[in-house]
């Protein structure tokens, strides 16, 4: 770890810290970008200012989600909260050391300059490994990762022995929030709280033996290695239709939208209430949500 990490995740004394969010994993299509998006709007709608950062540098999937938010909001003046986005870029350096120097440096310089107007500052990291990426987890205070409901995915956190459910053991990525937490503690001494969202659920009863597996195992892991389980948003099509308006559900009852409220839309927006409590975020713990 670097003295320059070190110095930019420790504390100091009389300024104001920002609560850091990490939405990632190491594998695309857990819906990462769109738990982001709704997190970003429920922190707004509870009156707090929230900063952005895209590390999904190729893809900007929740900048371009941002941008077309901005965009509805100018064509229809309608009064809906935007936050603060900075976005980030590849080094050019062929160096290895440099590129990293100079990544590092610009994450750093970005995330102060959230920490000076913002509250939280939620950070969507790509769909892989990269050093940014672990630059991010490495200074989390929540970290939230999207899984899909299927081993597929569930590998990428444990290894799972078929003939033994007791024998889960840690995968990939979460050997790598481990070495995150580590360098964490030794920078600034505070944990990070690690949450790990079902997402993506179906209710097919043809699934249902597999979910029921794929939960028994991520039970046993989260002992194992020290995550807290909730439940995520379920497979709806109405998340993927809002992208393009830049909307989320908790904007569907405001000003500019033009969508019609249905049984199916309140259904998601309490999955999105029921996941910001499970956050227990600081400073928002047994306030009456605005959403």
């Amino acid at each position: 770890m670097s003295l320059a990490y070190a110095a930019a995740h420790t504390p100091v004394a009389g300024l104001r810290q920002p609560h850091v969010i990490v939405v990632g994993n190491q594998k695309g299509g857990a819906g990462k970008s769109t738990v982001a998006m709704h997190i970003i709007v429920a922190l707004m709608r509870m009156g707090r200012r929230t900063g952005v950062l895209d590390l999904d540098i190729r893809q900007r999937s929740l900048t371009r989600y941002i941008e077309n938010r901005s965009r509805w909001i100018a064509a229809r003046a309608a009064k809906l909260p935007a936050p603060q986005i900075f976005e980030l870029h590849e080094s050019a350096q062929r160096s290895l050391d440099l590129a990293e120097a100079e990544e590092e440096a610009a994450f750093r310089l970005a995330v102060k300059r959230l920490s000076d107007t913002c509250d939280f500052i939620v950070i969507d990291s790509p769909g892989g490994d990269s050093f940014m990426a672990r630059l991010a987890h490495a200074c989390a205070d929540t970290l939230i990762t999207p899984l899909n409901d299927s081993f597929v995915d569930f590998d990428l956190l444990g290894s799972f022995d078929e003939n033994c459910a007791e024998i889960v053991r840690p995968s990939i990525y979460s050997e790598m929030v481990w070495e995150c937490r580590k360098k964490k503690a030794l920078a600034v001494r505070t944990p990070i709280d690690w949450v790990v969202l079902r997402n993506r659920t179906s209710t097919s009863r043809i699934e249902a033996r597999n979910k029921q597996r794929v939960g028994e195992a991520l039970k046993t892991l989260s002992q194992r290695i020290g995550f807290r389980l909730a439940p995520g948003l379920s497979e709806r099509v109405i998340y993927r239709e809002l992208f393009p308006q830049g909307l989320t559900m908790l904007d569907l009852d405001g000003d500019g939208a033009e969508s019609e409220l249905k049984m199916s839309h309140l259904a998601a927006r309490q999955e999105i209430r029921d996941l910001f409590l499970t956050l227990k975020l600081p400073g928002i713990e047994g306030e009456a949500l605005k959403f």
